[in-house]
């Protein structure tokens, strides 16, 4: 999947979600080691200290530990990668929610709308 990464926002901070993203989707096991900096910088096509800085960020939430001759590897903590898989969705959630209510739907409508559209009945009121 290409790296997608716009000037709006921070890169490293999309590259820290790309990697967290491809962590919590099972692209990356628990206890898998992590590319090197200078592959995945080269892959996205960015700095190798952006991507060293995202890196950096990835260990001190503890997603990523260093082996200090071996490289990078996931946390063996399962839970830890389902809690942020969990949040990462009511995000999801929240933000879909809120588009839905600028669109002038409640909750009731919105929850309506999604069974009709997931049962193929279309989006028709």
């Amino acid at each position: 999947m290409p790296w997608n990464l716009d000037s709006d926002r921070p890169i490293f901070i999309q590259i820290l979600e790309r990697i967290r993203v491809d962590i919590i989707s099972g692209k990356y096991q628990p206890g898998d080691k992590l590319p090197s900096v200078r592959e995945l910088a080269a892959e996205a096509a960015v700095n190798p200290n952006t991507m060293q800085r995202a890196f950096a960020e990835l260990e001190r939430t503890g997603l990523v530990y260093s082996k200090r001759t071996s490289g990078r590897f996931i946390t063996e903590d399962r839970e830890m990668i389902e809690e942020l898989k969990a949040d990462l969705a009511k995000e999801k959630i929240q933000m879909f929610l809120a588009s839905m209510a600028q669109l002038g739907y409640d909750k009731e409508q919105t929850i309506a709308l999604m069974s009709r559209v997931l049962n193929g009945k279309g989006e028709q009121s």
